[in-house]
């Protein structure tokens, strides 16, 4: 037995390739092996026989298996020694770093206005896209024959087979501003973004939209507030101190009085740039915001005391906000999904500009 086992090991040992190394593995230990044979012959033997030859057996066995591991471990090493010496990595290749995302504009412009607003010490907030009748239309004041209470003009739901009131597609996120002032007691200063729907397409609408509104509740606000707000707010978003705003008198059914906000643009190279002086004939108007002080009967719908309180509101398109600061002309394209669109006009998720550094940076 000790002749075998030195003839096994020897063998083991001489072995000078993985292949070569297997291939004794196989023939000593394997299912026909040479080893395997020899276990396999204690089955005949008597009790005597078993008791003096398994120990020899079983040792030789063990020691053609550590052999073995020992032996493929040096081959491996000395492997992995020759592959080091031959092959080079050069540093200086640039790293592929594969497909990558961008952010959304309209994602983009949101976290800007959240930046912007917080500064201003505006909260975010939200509500559901599906609204009721009230939340989107009673409330805010709109009268049964408003033209926005029409099928042609908003999404509408099917009466529930239970009598259920109408829901909708929200037209605007005024009914976040009902919610909120249902919900928490004055002082109120938030903004709220989201999806809103209307039943309109072309080059500057879709039937979904993104808009922002912005709601302030509290004892003696006025115009002047409201006015010095929005000019905050429009020259840190365009982050121009340029910025020259004019109110001209409208009518919403929720606020009174109410403003439409002009911007002052002027043309450079043929692109039309926000800021600058519109009377300089190298300029206009452009109209971005609707505003006004918040009408009292749409106070009092919220269980608030319109002798008490006053308020100001204001919306906007985001989806407009995007196009004037980032230069996009369709409205359409925002919502193609086309990558070659949004590889442009997108943002790196690690190099998003920001406007932390507050609105008076």
């Amino acid at each position: 037995m000790a002749d075998e086992q030195d003839q096994a090991l020897s063998e083991i040992a001489a072995a000078a390739t993985l292949a070569d190394l297997e291939a004794i593995r196989v023939a000593k230990l394997g299912k026909a092996g040479t080893i395997t044979a020899l276990l396999k012959t204690l089955g005949g033997m008597t009790p005597e026989q078993r008791q003096a030859e398994g120990p020899k057996i079983h040792a030789l066995r063990e020691a053609a298996t550590a052999a073995i591991a020992d032996r493929k471990a040096a081959l491996e090493a000395a492997a992995l020694d020759a592959r080091l010496a031959t092959e080079t990595l050069d540093m200086s290749l640039a790293v592929s770093t594969g497909s990558q995302g961008s952010v959304h504009p309209v994602s983009q412009v949101m976290d800007e206005l959240a930046e912007i607003f917080a500064d201003l010490g505006f909260a975010v907030a939200t509500g559901p896209e599906i609204e009721d009748d009230w939340h989107n239309f009673t409330a805010l004041n709109i009268p049964e024959t408003h033209p926005a209470r029409a099928m042609h003009d908003t999404f509408y739901f099917p009466d529930g087979e239970d009598g259920a009131k109408k829901m909708l597609l929200r037209t605007h996120t005024s009914p976040v501003q009902i919610r909120t002032m249902l919900d928490q007691k004055p002082p109120i200063r938030i903004i709220a973004p989201g999806r809103t729907y209307r039943s309109d397409s072309d080059a500057t609408h879709t039937p979904m939209f993104h808009q922002v509104e912005g709601l302030v509740i509290d004892r003696g606000i006025h115009m002047g507030h409201l006015k010095w707000t929005l000019e905050t707010f429009v020259k840190a978003f365009f982050e121009r101190d340029d910025i020259v705003l004019r109110l001209r008198p409208s009518f919403f059914p929720f606020t009174e009085p109410s403003a439409e906000v002009d911007v002052g643009f002027t043309w450079d190279k043929g692109r039309r740039v926000i800021g600058g002086d519109p009377a300089a004939g190298n300029g206009g108007w452009m109209e971005i915001l609707g505003s006004g002080m918040v009408h009292p009967k749409v106070i009092a719908a919220c269980g608030l005391d319109p002798d008490e309180w006053q308020g100001f509101a204001f919306g906007c398109g985001i989806d407009r906000l995007a196009m004037l600061k980032y230069g996009m002309d369709d409205l359409r394209a925002f919502f193609d999904g086309d990558l070659r669109w949004l590889k442009h006009y997108g943002f790196a998720a690690l190099d998003v500009p920001t406007l932390s550094g507050g609105v008076g940076a």
